[in-house]
């Protein structure tokens, strides 16, 4: 009974095999390595190779017995979607078509998938519901959406699956020893450490005029521990004969980026170099989480707080800054 984890080198990846092995679950990763990093994952059985190779797939299957797995690999950048739509639709869709169709032929049933709150685009209410309207704004986006559709339509074939529509990850392991890379990252968390620790210029805050409290977009933040924790929830709704299901992962809490910005200035003891920049095309002025069905059926609730977000965050990359 092994996990096949793909994309497990990457940021989310890393800290769910972590949480996986903790348990003292058998654990096999699968990354190309084009965005993750072998070092993450530790002694842990490791091939390197892409989703889109079906007898790589097949390989790792009858060699590590699988038995269910946790998808994460996948292309994310949002700007980039855009401009190579043809690579996304190949890796993300293709290569989850791919992946599916080897594991059916090995007896393999059960998978949970990192999907993304950005499946539901710019939402008409918040907290954003499950029953939410699906209208991805990018290509990314549109390759979440599709694949989530493609594995409930496998249900009738066999296969189970939790799609986890997982809002803003972000924070590094408690230890300090993993976290998120910055040189691939467009998240604020990172971004405002970058900023802290003269990294880059002062960070760009688009705008301040938006209807929140201060003035700033708000998001739902999630600490990527809490994170990891969900997909290993996942897992167990499977085995305990769940069905295909589609679900929010958030802690239904709306953070202002100011109210992230003097959070980090509390736990640095610097002040975050910022400006006031005019708001940006297509930023949502708010979206958050209705996390209730996650409780409800998987038994999972966030259980680090923003300070513990930033406080990890600082850590990581104060210590690891390059």
């Amino acid at each position: 009974m092994t996990v096949l984890v793909t994309g497990g080198a990457g940021y989310i990846g890393s800290h769910t095999v972590r949480a996986l092995v903790a348990q003292g679950r058998d654990v096999v990763v699968l990354d190309s390595l084009e965005l993750g990093h072998k070092s993450r994952v530790g002694n842990v059985p490791f091939v390197e190779g892409n989703i889109t190779d079906a007898k790589i797939i097949d390989k790792v299957c009858r060699k590590f017995e699988v038995s269910e797995v946790i998808h994460f690999a996948a292309y994310k950048a949002v700007g980039e979607s855009m401009e190579q739509p043809l690579r996304y639709y190949n890796n993300n869709v293709a290569g989850s078509i791919s992946l599916v169709r080897a594991l059916m032929a090995n007896g393999v049933e059960k998978i949970v998938f990192s999907s993304s709150a950005a499946v539901y685009g710019n939402p008409d209410h918040v907290p954003v519901t499950e029953d939410a309207p699906l209208r991805p704004e990018s290509v990314y986006a549109e390759t979440k959406a599709i694949v989530e559709r493609f594995l409930a339509s496998c249900e009738s074939i066999g296969l189970r699956s939790v799609s986890l529509r997982y809002f803003n990850a972000a924070g590094a392991s408690a230890d300090g020893s993993i976290g998120e890379d910055w040189s691939m990252s467009q998240n604020l968390v990172p971004l405002v450490m970058k900023a802290l620790l003269g990294f880059s210029g002062p960070l760009n805050v688009f705008g301040n005029d938006y209807p929140t409290p201060d003035g700033t977009c708000t998001r739902d933040y999630i600490h990527v521990e809490d994170l990891a924790a969900a997909h290993i929830k996942a897992l167990d709704y499977l085995n305990g004969g769940g069905k295909t299901l589609a679900c929010n992962v958030g802690t239904g809490i709306a953070t202002s980026v100011l109210e992230v910005i003097n959070i980090a200035e509390q736990v640095s003891g610097q002040k975050v170099p910022h400006i006031i920049a005019s708001r940006r095309a297509g930023d949502p002025v708010s979206v958050f989480a209705d996390p209730t069905l996650v409780r409800a059926l998987l038994g999972w609730k966030a259980n680090h707080d923003l300070r513990d977000i930033i406080s990890s965050a600082w850590k990581w990359h104060s210590s690891s800054a390059k």
